[in-house]
């Protein structure tokens, strides 16, 4: 099981860095040359005191080369003038080298970054809406966003510091040996040491890193709430029991990160106990090596110099395996995404003609084989007419309309939809939900003009458009008189609007399709009867031939209907007109009686006599 998630894990990490591999291999070589330079300035230090200040004789031969490194150390002052030109050679190679490291990492980096994001929003775009159901925004916003980072930093930050560890300790070593291997030993011996400590801490304290993380996500959630609901918090005088809350999550937050500076403390306080041990064992044994005359001290610097490049490293690589962690985490909170399988559609099927009748055919549907949400459905809505469902909450009204817009999809066995004797998952997705229009009784607007919200559903609508479906809405004069009129930023989820409003602009943005098939899913709950009365008006002069489905609660809204279904519990309790139903003892009567009144039947009954034809909403 545990080779089989690494290599998931693998296999995820080589599809993020595929197309941008060859710049952190570039990075990689730029790496192993920075530290194969820097690792010569040592021995031109040690070569400096030692056969420049110091008095060991340099041995040449007839070598052209040697025979000039002789003449220098004849003439002092002029080695050292060499001497520094090599430092400064040397280090401006290192740099440049590490330039481009620099850039070839940050090229790969963030084009990797920019990568990931696209494919992960992109898949999240095609997933069922069954998935998005069951996974709350704040997970999938935090895996887009902090799981992504914590891969981006493993892959381009740590993984790539391992390679840089594994060649400063290697190039370090083999310097070592070569100067003296002896007390090469002797520093050799502490890395197990360092390398197990490391390890063992931060194995310990990730638990803590992973605490603090939540208790950050719990403040960050208390925070977003109160944003949210402020409307709420003002109206109900919640300002105090608010502001406790967050300062009691503040404060659990706060003494964590305390308590893991403490404890972090205690580790670095430790570890430099250890190195300054390694070193100082390092010091004493080299010092007795000069006494002994086995060891110069141009040498005994370099290897001073070749250890303490040798020993931190060391003690990071024990913090970046024990990140790695971490980020095999996080790997897996996005696999988690990108294996989620996308939406099914139909390759090649036809576009067919959608203003055809709609036949409702559901043996059972179940969410996730749950308790049955409908059973027993069957049912045409005829095109061009109006349609209406009453029911209950939770009687499956909404879940019908779903079905339709194949935000569900209906197992074979339990049934189907046609339209026009075609099953809907014949009909490609694009093409079925483009020729759908849907108001949500909650609809959602962005962070936008009211505008921009309406020209969603059609980018290139022309103003005039606009006006006629927001004067159809009923809504023109309430946005007309805001200060800066259809440009005006309507807020977060739409806060500057009242729920009316809301729902005014939403059914602006659907009529701009001109669908065939028109859905309002309680769409006129949050208006009065005369506004609702007036946009069912301008609605039938204006729906054409297309196919309404009106879902209400109110049954002056649905009781013009050409024919009304009333459910319950999942299934179907009555249907046909409203005269019928009104004159049968059941569901929809008594809600009549409750909302109309006996005293206002005739009243009502008389208004769609005046009216002259029976409004198809």
């Amino acid at each position: 099981m545990k080779n089989k998630l690494t290599k998931n894990r693998i296999k995820t990490v080589k599809s993020f860095v595929n197309g941008v591999g060859w710049l952190f291999c570039i990075s990689i070589i730029c790496y192993l040359l920075t530290t194969v330079l820097r690792a010569l300035l040592p021995k031109v230090i040690a070569f400096c005191t030692d056969y420049i200040l110091g008095a060991k004789e340099f041995v040449s031969t007839n070598s052209s080369v040697l025979q000039t490194v002789q003449n220098l150390i004849n003439n002092p002052l002029q080695a050292l003038w060499w001497c520094a030109g090599a430092v400064i050679v040397i280090s401006v190679l290192a740099g440049v080298v590490t330039i481009f490291a620099r850039m070839s990492l940050a090229k790969g980096s963030e084009t990797m970054l920019k990568k990931i994001r696209d494919r992960l929003y992109g898949h999240i775009q095609r997933l069922p809406f069954d998935w998005h159901v069951k996974n709350s925004a704040g997970d999938i916003i935090q895996r887009c966003t902090s799981d992504v980072e914590v891969v981006r930093n493993f892959i381009c930050l740590q993984l790539l510091e391992v390679f840089r560890i594994l060649f400063t300790v290697a190039i370090s070593i083999a310097m070592m040996l070569y100067i003296n291997p002896t007390l090469s030993i002797v520093a050799i011996v502490f890395i197990p040491v360092v390398i197990g400590y490391s390890v063992v801490f931060y194995g310990r304290i990730s638990s803590k890193f992973l605490i603090a993380d939540e208790a950050e996500a719990e403040l960050s959630t208390c925070v977003q709430e109160n944003l949210n609901g402020v409307r709420v918090v003002r109206a109900f005088g919640r300002e105090k029991f608010e502001m406790d809350k967050f300062n009691e999550k503040n404060e659990t937050f706060a003494k964590m990160w305390i308590k893991l500076g403490y404890l972090l403390s205690k580790f670095w306080a430790i570890g430099d106990l250890i190195t300054g041990l390694q070193i100082m064992v390092v010091v004493v044994s080299g010092t007795y090596l000069i006494i002994d005359g086995s060891m110069t001290i141009g040498d005994f610097m370099a290897f001073v110099i070749y250890n303490s490049t040798l020993i931190w490293p060391i003690r990071s690589l024990g913090r970046i395996l024990s990140e790695m962690s971490k980020a095999g985490v996080s790997i897996d909170r996005l696999t988690y995404i990108l294996d989620e399988p996308i939406e099914s559609d139909t390759k090649g099927s036809e576009e067919i003609q959608m203003s055809q009748d709609i036949v409702f055919d559901i043996k059972e549907f179940a969410y996730d084989a749950n308790t049955p949400v409908l059973k027993n459905i069957k049912f045409t809505v005829e095109k061009g007419k109006t349609f209406a469902i009453l029911g209950g909450t939770g009687s499956g009204k909404s879940t019908l309309m779903y079905l339709l817009d194949r935000l569900y999809d209906i197992p074979t066995e339990c049934g189907k939809i046609t339209i026009g004797g075609v099953d809907i998952k014949n009909i490609p997705l694009k093409y079925l939900r483009e020729n759908i229009g849907v108001v949500l009784q909650e609809p959602f607007l962005f962070s936008r003009s009211i505008v921009d919200n309406i020209k969603i559903s059609l980018p290139d609508s022309s103003m005039e458009d606009i006006r006629k479906a927001t004067q159809i809405a009923c809504v023109d004069d309430a946005i007309t008189e805001f200060s800066n009129g259809y440009e005006t930023i309507v807020g977060e989820k739409g806060v500057t609007l009242s729920g009316g409003q809301k729902q005014r602009v939403a059914i602006s943005r659907m009529l701009l399709q001109k669908t065939p098939i028109k859905i309002f899913d309680d769409s006129l709950s949050a208006v009065d009867s005369n506004t609702d009365l007036q946009i069912r008006t301008a609605l039938q002069e204006q729906m054409g031939e297309s196919t309404v489905i009106l879902i209400s609660h109110r049954i002056s809204t649905l009781m013009h209907s050409d024919n009304i279904l009333v459910l319950e519990n999942g299934e179907m309790a009555q249907l046909g007109t409203h005269k019928e139903l009104v004159g049968q003892d059941g569901i929809y009567k008594s809600i009549y009686d409750i909302q109309i009144g006996n005293a206002q039947k005739e009243t009502a009954e008389k208004e769609a006599e005046i009216n002259g034809k029976q409004n198809r909403i």
